[in-house]
């Protein structure tokens, strides 16, 4: 990219001083056409030369997507009886996103720029929130608050971190959990979970899989705490 850049400005340069030897050798490589080999038009070469570069730095085409999984295996749990509904987390505006995110050395946050998650991270982790409790087949049944059910309990979450520690070159996630009992809204119980793997690096696809990867373990965490208490 660097190279063209180079190439396509000193062929403008030389359009704009009027120097068509010039120009013919750029775009040849340096070598001179030979005598009697007519040159393209002066006007000509500057607009190919300006359409060459403006093509080259243009481009709004969106990130690759990537998604979070819910697991299917390794959901062995004690069986619950209630219904629940779950939430969905809450987090702040910097992981309230489509965006992966970098902890950086600092203390600061950054965005990884070829890569985006598939719906906002916190819609996105209640899905599959869900869905792993219906994978587990451990409790009556699982939905949403407005589902029009009539639960024992709703579970509330809170996403802490998720992304890549720069320090440390691993995905972390760290989640806080809350049973709260729907008709008084008490507490029932409360949770830290916190997961990391090693990230090998901060590049689009390899942090997508390793925060998914961490993802899972934790998912499965919080459906064998949750039904061993409901």
């Amino acid at each position: 990219m660097a190279l063209r850049r180079t190439i396509q400005y000193s062929r403008i340069s030389a359009v704009r001083r009027g120097r068509v030897g010039e120009v013919n050798e750029a775009i040849t490589g340096g070598t001179r056409l030979a005598p009697g080999r007519r040159a393209f038009p002066v006007a000509r070469l500057a607009t190919l030369a300006l359409a060459g570069f403006l093509a080259g730095c243009g481009g709004n085409a969106p990130p690759p997507t990537f998604d979070l999984l819910a697991p299917r295996d390794n959901l062995s749990v004690r069986p619950g009886r209630g219904l629940i509904v779950v939430a969905e987390p809450s987090a702040l505006a910097a992981l309230d996103t489509t965006r992966l995110v970098v902890m950086t050395r600092g203390g600061g946050i950054a965005y990884i720029g070829d890569a985006q998650w598939s719906d906002r991270l916190p819609k996105l982790v209640q899905v599959r929130l869900i869905q792993t409790f219906e994978n587990a087949k451990r409790l009556t049944g699982v939905g949403r608050p407005g589902d029009r059910l009539l639960p024992m309990a709703q579970l509330n979450s809170e996403i802490r971190r998720f992304g890549i520690d720069e320090a440390t070159g691993e995905a972390v996630i760290e989640m806080s959990v809350k049973i709260v009992q729907d008709s008084t809204g008490r507490i029932l119980a409360g949770q830290i979970f916190t997961r990391s793997v090693p990230s090998g690096g901060s590049g689009g696809p390899v942090a997508a899989a390793a925060l998914d990867l961490a993802m899972q373990d934790m998912l499965r965490d919080i459906v064998r705490w949750t039904s061993a208490r409901i």
